[in-house]
């Protein structure tokens, strides 16, 4: 994609180049017409010259030459006049100076004549230089004053765009205050300032209801699972339930458990979309991961060993560190062997968690997907690493998977 630049400066860009072009088109044409009309002005000042000098001669009054302006001489033959410029040294300056000359042939009281007169073109040619520079000069003036006043002029008149623009940028669906636009006299403005808050609204209002709803399904469910969580609990400890029975109602107890940790796992995938964590604060994750270790270790018979090259402190909301961290650890526990030891390695911009595998995963790139799953555990509801992959999404962390001497690897890294 090509690079964004502000509108303002587009607007001015063009303008300066616009300007600019037509400013050299204008001063070429300036200087080429005034240098037909110094040029026609000096070939009617030397036809006027020569016509004098044969009015003189036919009067008998004029019968020398007066080079280099002006010179008669008597020919054997009759040509046709020549006109054109010539390079002539002036004594006077002592260079050489270029001149306009007009060679006309008369025959004047049964003579013929060759009549040369020429114009010094010098001081034209400087004349034509200070009206081009002068014209550069007001042009380019005039210019610079139009075009910082142009500048000047369209940041007055986007003014309320851009200012409604970075209320735009700060709108969020959290927030209780309503977006704060101003209006404009400018149609367009003014019409898009109220398209955007209707806009707004309706997103905020689509927002309020879809969360309230979620919530609502979140906390409805919860009665009814436990209720029913209780009844089998009343089930089981009750003396006339047999050994198969047993076995479907601890299944259907289980299931229950499974639906719960869905529950859970929804509402959160759901919060993070909604963008409802906020808060940031200065997560230790290397001291997380510490407790993480002493509470698996007591729950759980499995081997964890963390490997700590730096403190590793990341600005996040604390409930999506221990979240992040807790997912991790729980998916390199449930798809590890329980002999072998689980390691985790921090430094200062990674964590990585590495567990035993056989052999690596099938689809690796699916494996972040929501309900994807490499086993067929009952237990997994396959939105573990989902939510990891949310979390990353949001704080612009990269999550990544690889295999290597029989070595699963999650690692992620911290911008």
């Amino acid at each position: 994609m090509s690079k964004k630049i502000t509108l303002l400066k587009k607007t001015s860009k063009r303008f300066l180049f616009t300007g600019l072009f037509l400013a050299f088109i204008s001063t070429v044409a300036l200087y080429f017409y005034t240098k037909h009309l110094l040029k026609s002005e000096i070939e009617e000042e030397l036809y006027s010259t020569e016509a004098r000098v044969v009015d003189a001669i036919k009067k008998g009054v004029i019968g020398f030459s007066l080079p280099p302006v002006t010179e008669v001489i008597v020919i054997q033959h009759l040509k046709n006049k020549v006109l054109k410029d010539t390079i002539i040294y002036d004594p006077s300056q002592d260079e050489m100076e270029l001149f306009r000359e007009l060679s006309t042939f008369k025959n004047i009281n049964g003579k013929n004549y060759k009549i040369t007169v020429r114009n010094l073109v010098v001081e034209s040619e400087t004349f034509l230089v200070a009206i081009v520079i002068s014209n550069i000069i007001i042009l380019g003036l005039t210019f610079i004053f139009l075009f910082y006043f142009n500048t000047a002029r369209n940041l007055q008149l986007w003014n309320p765009f851009f200012k409604n623009l970075a209320q735009m940028k700060h709108f969020s669906l959290t927030s209780k205050e309503p977006i704060a636009l101003i209006d404009s006299d400018i149609l367009e403005f003014s019409e898009l300032k109220n398209e955007i808050e209707l806009l707004t609204n309706k997103v905020k209002t689509d927002y309020e209801n879809l969360k309230q709803f979620s919530e609502n399904v979140s906390h409805e469910m919860q009665t009814p699972l436990a209720i029913i969580q209780a009844k089998i609990d009343n089930l089981i400890n009750e003396q006339g339930i047999n050994d198969k029975q047993f076995v479907q109602v601890t299944s259907i107890q289980n299931d229950i458990q499974r639906l719960k940790q869905l529950n859970k796992k929804i509402t959160i995938l759901t919060k993070i979309d909604n963008n409802q964590f906020i808060h940031i604060e200065n997560v230790n994750l290397s001291k997380l991961i510490n407790e993480k270790i002493e509470n698996f270790q007591e729950l759980k018979q499995v081997h964890l060993a963390h490997n700590s090259e730096k403190e590793l402190i990341i600005p996040m909301d604390s409930y999506l560190a221990d979240i992040l961290v807790n997912n991790l650890i729980s998916n390199a526990i449930k798809h590890g062997k329980k002999d072998k030891e689980i390691t985790i390695y921090t430094n200062k911009s990674m964590m990585s968690i590495s567990n035993f595998g056989e052999k690596a995963l099938v689809n690796p790139e699916s494996i972040f997907l929501r309900f994807y799953r490499e086993s067929n555990r009952k237990h997994s509801t396959g939105l573990g690493l989902a939510i990891v992959k949310k979390i990353c999404d949001f704080y612009s962390f990269t999550p990544s998977y690889s295999f290597n001497e029989h070595q699963h690897f999650f690692s992620v890294h911290f911008k």
